[in-house]
């Protein structure tokens, strides 16, 4: 972005033609645009300069002295405020591929965006049990058979949102975060320590190993109330629909006629 425009070069040549008015130039900043904390800034350099000016008796000494104060006061905090009146100019190669991006994000169907994300998420979770994989032999205990059972729970609720996503913000963010942030820092984290010092204790009285076990635990906790919130949902939204099926169309069932031979 760039401030070089005529409008700009208009505004720093008055500035600097009127500069022994210096001391009014936030106020007027402030003024023009509204900014109520501006302008009570700008009073107080211009009352300052005033009062050097039209109330002491003088050129030199004290009065000279505050005037010069209040025009680099005030002219320093114009720079600083140089956003208010001298305002950047977006270069025109960079305006274009925003507003493109704007539209065509916009355009996009939920739909369709729920099911790349999914996607995306499901390569995700590979990714994590390809590396649990890889460092199964650094994993303590039972931890790479949680991650893997963590991993399965996850691709199970991602392939579902994928076939019928449930449209609720908070469980999308939450199962986005599992599987984006949570599980793979947990990992990451665990094998960027030395093997040599998983045992050791930490400030908090626990190991690595000791860590490694809680938060996986905790994570598997999380991935099956994820799991069981989306069929939660599931069966409520079908017995919603079946409440109102009887009532729209219970009462119009055909009665069984009884055929009787001769």
């Amino acid at each position: 972005m760039s401030r070089l425009t005529l409008g700009n070069v208009v505004k720093v040549t008055a500035a600097v033609v009127f500069w022994p008015l210096l001391a009014y130039l936030v106020l007027v900043v402030g003024a023009v645009r509204k900014d109520v904390r501006t302008v009570l800034e700008g009073l107080v350099y211009a009352g300052a300069f005033s009062v050097a000016v039209f109330v002491l008796d003088g050129f030199w000494g004290l009065p000279a002295l505050l005037a010069l104060t209040a025009m680099g006061a005030s002219g320093v905090r114009a720079w600083h405020l140089r956003d208010l009146w001298l305002p950047a100019r977006r270069r025109w190669w960079k305006r274009d591929p925003v507003v493109t991006a704007t539209v065509v994000e916009g355009a996009r169907a939920p739909y369709a965006v729920a099911v790349e994300g999914a996607q995306d998420l499901s390569s995700t979770v590979a990714r994590v049990r390809t590396v649990a994989d890889l460092n199964r032999r650094r994993l303590p205990g039972d931890t790479h058979r949680t991650v893997q059972r963590i991993c399965q729970v996850l691709d199970d609720v991602i392939a579902a949102e994928r076939r019928e996503p449930t449209g609720d913000p908070r469980f999308e963010y939450e199962l986005d975060a599992m599987a984006r942030r949570y599980l793979p820092a947990v990992l990451t984290h665990y094998l960027a320590i030395a093997p040599s010092r998983v045992q050791e204790r930490q400030p908090d009285g626990r190991t690595p190993v000791e860590e490694l076990t809680e938060q996986l635990r905790i994570l598997a906790v999380q991935a099956d109330a994820l799991d069981a919130s989306r069929h939660r949902r599931l069966t409520a939204e079908l017995s919603t629909t079946g409440n109102f099926l009887r009532e729209k169309y219970g009462h119009h069932q055909p009665e069984v006629v009884e055929h009787r031979g001769p």
